[in-house]
């Protein structure tokens, strides 16, 4: 081992004949290691002891907060709206609404609306009311007792808007295959019941 102080200091120790150097790091590694820790230790004190920060929960629920006020004040001005909308008629409402309705209507109302479990939306007859605005209303509230959702939980209300627009230009369609017969239809009297 050498005295040199220009040659590397050598540690005592070896491993299979290989001799470990013992250089010092570089100073800037140093000072970069000395303030990462007062780093921590500050975090630590700014969000952990004295409270001051806050922590990524809490600013979550923060945002969540301000995020709900803004979409209760949303759907509250398109519920207010509902009396006075009429069907639009722009293409690009009318496609963005087909679109919306082959992923969450047409499972239930058939892809050319005759209806499978919900209702035909190509007769004349319509349960609860055959209005523009009944038709949003239904779409928004949900029947809840037949089985639809309440889709203002899982839609926006353009998304209603365009759906419920798109629904409107499919009364009166000339099916390819027999759609679900009316519902809203005063039963026949067929004679009396063998149960009466």
């Amino acid at each position: 081992m050498s005295n040199d102080p220009k040659e590397p200091l050598l540690l005592d120790h070896n491993y299979d004949g290989i001799q470990e150097l013992d250089n010092n790091l570089p100073r800037w590694w140093v000072w970069l290691f000395y303030i990462t820790i007062i780093y921590a230790a500050v975090y630590l004190v700014y969000f952990h002891v004295t409270h001051t920060g806050n922590l990524s929960a809490a600013e979550y629920d923060q945002e969540m907060k301000v995020g709900n006020e803004i979409k209760a004040a949303a759907m509250g001005k398109f519920e207010s709206s509902i009396p006075t909308l009429t069907p639009s008629t722009n293409a690009v409402v009318l496609d963005s609404g087909r679109q919306t309705y082959a992923k969450f209507c047409a499972p239930c109302h058939r892809a050319d609306g005759g209806g499978l479990v919900g209702p035909n939306l190509t007769d004349s007859y319509w349960i609860h009311g055959s209005n523009f605005t009944d038709n949003v209303t239904v779409i928004w509230n949900g029947v809840p007792a037949k089985g639809m959702i309440t889709w203002k939980k899982v839609l926006k209300p353009d998304e209603i808007y365009s759906v419920a627009s798109y629904i409107y230009t499919l009364r009166g369609a000339k099916l390819a295959t027999p759609g679900k017969p009316p519902e809203n239809q005063t039963p026949v009297n067929n004679g009396p019941s063998q149960f009466e």
